[in-house]
Parts: structure tokens; sequence; C-alpha cells
């Protein structure tokens, strides 16, 4: 039984005092791979660090995360450029749009999105979007590109089916399902009836979302199995079934 944590910040401080048993417990959880999005600049050295202590089992993403995004937006932009041509990266992410907390930089957060948006496309790419209360802006901005190459993750999904539909409607595009789905009064549970397994793939968006019922508490890559857990009881399928799809749909997404 295997399973791929498609979102995780364990290189955030966080997990200073203790990442090698968070580590260790992920690879006793049957995590084959850790996929490591990034959030912006003064992110990026301790993510690459994680990166270099295990290249098969971490994969480095870079972007700049929406809350990130001000008037220096353009410095932001030259600065995730630079590192696509610097070295590899698996994905860009994570990026999007947040009006949750702010407004304030609506318009310079869509310009920076659609910028890595259209370098995702360049560099053949998926992307790993965020978004909150931004759905309409994040949609029209994927399907303004319309292409082909374009594929990726709208990480953290909670929405309705409505937004679900329009996501699968872009054909390359999965929801990204964490420890939301296990959440007493959480939707998403009756949306995923009726959405194919195969548009779905597992994160955990460690620290953040800790699934019940570790819920209020730090959330680590190994609780995937609970989000697994989960699923198994909506879908009515066996969690090493869960495993092998979700893990097959990230693999040929980021080409792992």
């Amino acid at each position: 039984m295997s399973f791929i944590d498609t979102h995780s910040h364990i290189y955030l401080p966080e997990f200073d005092a203790d990442r090698s048993e968070v580590i260790l417990r992920a690879k006793a959880a049957g995590i084959t791979h850790i996929i490591l999005p990034n959030v912006d600049q003064s992110t990026l050295a301790q993510l690459l660090y994680l990166e270099e202590t295990d290249p098969a089992y971490f994969h480095p993403a870079i972007g700049i995360h929406p809350t990130s995004v001000n008037n220096d937006y353009t410095k932001g932009l030259a600065w995730v450029k630079g590192e696509l041509d610097r070295r590899p990266y698996c994905a860009i992410g994570e990026v999007g749009i947040d009006l949750y907390w702010d407004t304030t930089f609506r318009e310079e957060q869509i310009i920076a999105f659609e910028q890595q948006v259209q370098w995702a496309i360049d560099y053949r790419l998926p992307i790993i979007i965020h978004q909150r209360n931004a759905f309409e802006e994040v949609i029209a901005s994927v399907e303004k590109f319309n292409s082909p190459e374009l594929r990726g993750i709208f990480h953290s999904f909670g929405g309705s089916m409505e937004e679900a539909q329009r996501i699968i409607s872009l054909e390359n595009f999965y929801l990204g399902i964490n420890g939301v789905v296990t959440f007493k009064n959480a939707k998403l549970s009756t949306v995923l009836q009726d959405i194919p397994l195969d548009r779905l793939v597992l994160e955990t968006d460690a620290p953040y979302l800790t699934p019940v019922p570790y819920r209020g508490k730090r959330n680590e890559s190994s609780y995937i199995i609970l989000v697994a857990q989960k699923l198994s009881e909506i879908y009515h399928i066996t969690l090493e079934e869960i495993g092998k799809v979700t893990s097959r749909n990230a693999l040929q997404l980021f080409g792992l």
C-alpha cells in the first residue's frame, strides 16, 4: 500500500525539531514521494536543502504564493524565471489568488498568477494552484489560456459540485484532497460522491489542515492515511485501491 503526498511544507520551521522523525513516519505510512511547493524567495533555501537529503523522495516546485505578492511582485517573478532557467523543478507552485485576508493586491495577484500559468505552459510543468475566496478569478485566468499543455492541481479543494465540474471540464486538472474531507461540517464528502477517483490526488498541506482526529495540531505527511481512509469510505473501495489510483494520477501528472 503506497501513497503520494502532492503538497507538503515540511521544510518549514514547524518541523525543525523533529523533521527526521516526521520523514520516518511518512515512509512507514507508505508514502513514496512528497512534493514540496514553494512559498516565496524566503523559503526556497530550506526547501532545496531538504530535497538534497533524498532527491528521489522529495520533489521541489517553484513559485510565489499569492499572499506573498505585493508592490514588488515583478522582482519576485523575475526571481522565479531565473530559478526555472537555473535548475529543474517538478512543478510551478504554489501559485494562485487569495482574497481571504486582503484584497489590496488583487490585480497584482492576477497578473502574477497568469504569468506563472504561462511559464507552466512554456516549461511544460504542472501547476499547483492555491485559491481562497477567489475561485471565479482563478478559473477565469486558467480558462483564458485554453492550452492542451496546461495541467495541474487545484490544491486543497473544498468547493461546490459546480466548481468541481468546472475544474474537471479542463481535462488536465486534478482536485487536491486533504484533511478538509474529514472535517465534521465539510460538504466535500457529498461533492466527491459524484467525482471520479481518477481526477483526485492526495495531499496534506502539512503543517496545516490537519485531519480528524488530530485537527488543531500540527499536520504531517504520515496523516495522509487518514485522508485515504475517508476516501475509502466515500468511494466504497479498499484503502489499497485509493492509494493505487491516486498515486497513479500523481505519477502521471508530475512525471515521477
